[in-house]
Order: structure tokens, then sequence, then C-alpha cells
């Protein structure tokens, strides 16, 4: 009886132990999740880490349109993947404002990679004709 007692003792004193270990926010932060074929997807973090929010359409405000980015008034976007295939699009074109105002740059489709990251996000959309990377 007294080996049993102080087994359960030792377990108990290692779970505390362990429990005081896992500090909520201490923990690396998980990958998002792969961006899918045909959408776009914007992350805060550099090399498509940190949040995410993607689209396979057109948005005029993430922040109240029918898919909001819960990050976008707050952090800045560093990082976009451009997986769109439609042959009747040339890329995606992004904005600082919404409805499409103060056009901060384009990623053609198929294409990823950083952006200067000093800057938010408020509205895109998939444009014909010219897009620059």
């Amino acid at each position: 009886m007294r080996r049993t007692r102080s087994a359960f003792a030792a377990l108990a004193v290692g779970a505390a132990a362990a429990a005081t270990l896992a500090v909520p926010g201490t923990a690396s932060a998980a990958s998002p999740p792969p961006c899918p074929d045909k959408y776009v997807c914007f992350y805060t973090g550099s090399d498509y880490s940190g949040d995410m929010c993607m689209w396979s359409q057109t948005d005029p405000d993430w922040q109240s349109g029918n898919i909001k980015c819960s990050w976008s008034s707050t952090k800045n976007v560093k990082s976009i993947k451009n997986k769109g295939t439609s042959s009747n699009w040339s890329g995606v074109a992004y904005y600082a404002g919404k409805d499409y105002s103060t056009r901060k740059g384009c990623t053609k489709q198929g294409k990823s990679g950083n952006l200067a990251g000093t800057y938010k996000l408020r509205s895109h959309r998939w444009i014909k004709g010219t897009c620059g990377s």
C-alpha cells in the first residue's frame, strides 16, 4: 500500500511539473494549412507563415465582406500565394483600402513570394492585363 501511495505521489508531482512547463503562448506557432488550388492566400509572416486568410473570389472589404480576415486591421501582410488557375485572369491585385483603393501590388497566377511587409491590406481582386510580380 505504501508503495502505491508513493507511486501516485510521484505521478502527481510529475504531472504538476509538466503542467507548469506548458505555459500558454510559449509553444511555437503551428504552420497554417496549405493554400488550396484556385485560391489566393495572404500571410502575416514571411515565407507563408503566421496567420493566413484565403479566398477563391474577389473581396472588396476584408473586414466586412463575405469572408472576414480577422487580422487585416492589425497585422501587415508579409507573403502571398496565388494558386489561381483560371486563364481568364492574369493575377491578383491587392489594395490597402476597401473597394480596391490604394493598390499595393499584384501577383501573377501560379506565383508566390514575400512582400515588403510594411502595409496592411483590405481588399483584392482578380485582374486581366498587366500584373507585376
